[in-house]
């Protein structure tokens, strides 16, 4: 299997941006997606790497991931295609970026409907593992609206203060990369 190919945006003025951007809307909930005026300001940022993906000349999906100072990777969001879904894209952007990156860590929803605890079990088979800390996401969108989410990890769970640490970082990246402005 060959691997896939992913690409670095440095602007949103890329001209695959807009395909990506669309993607993103339609694969997260709107608390959870940053407007595009503040992913310009973010995307000049070296931590943050906000990548499409690609099996040769096929357009799969995006994977948006920040490096932590700790040495961590932040995954912020993952989405594929939605007429590629069940193709094992999802695993194989995962299995790529655990492999480049060592420690990975991400948020999802709460396994409280068959959506939710599928993607729970997703995470699970591909190595990781539920972090039981109390954990609320900042919105990215006015009005505020935090949400409660869960933590986990790959390849093994937070110690109490990587925890710390994690919800700190994530709190500031959205504090610094979201105007959360209306205008």
């Amino acid at each position: 299997m060959e691997h896939l190919t992913c690409k670095r945006f440095t602007s949103i003025s890329d001209p695959s941006w807009p395909v990506v951007y669309r993607l993103y809307e339609q694969s997260f909930p709107r608390c959870e997606q940053r407007s595009e005026r503040d992913y310009a300001a973010a995307l000049c940022d070296e931590r943050l790497h906000a990548e499409s993906v690609w099996d040769g000349d096929c357009f799969v999906g995006l994977v948006f991931w920040w490096l932590a100072d700790e040495g961590y990777v932040y995954l912020e969001h993952l989405a594929v295609d939605p007429a590629l879904r069940g193709r094992n894209y999802g695993a194989r952007i995962l299995h790529e970026l655990c492999a480049r990156s060592g420690r990975v860590w991400l948020e999802i929803d709460p396994p409280e409907d068959e959506i939710s605890c599928r993607r729970r079990k997703f995470y699970e088979r591909n190595g990781f593992v539920y972090n039981d800390y109390d954990y609320f996401h900042p919105s990215y969108q006015l009005p505020p609206h935090p949400h409660r989410l869960m933590v986990m990890s790959y390849p093994t769970a937070l110690t109490p203060a990587e925890f710390a640490s994690f919800r700190t970082f994530v709190h500031g990246l959205v504090d610094r990369y979201t105007t959360a402005d209306p205008e």
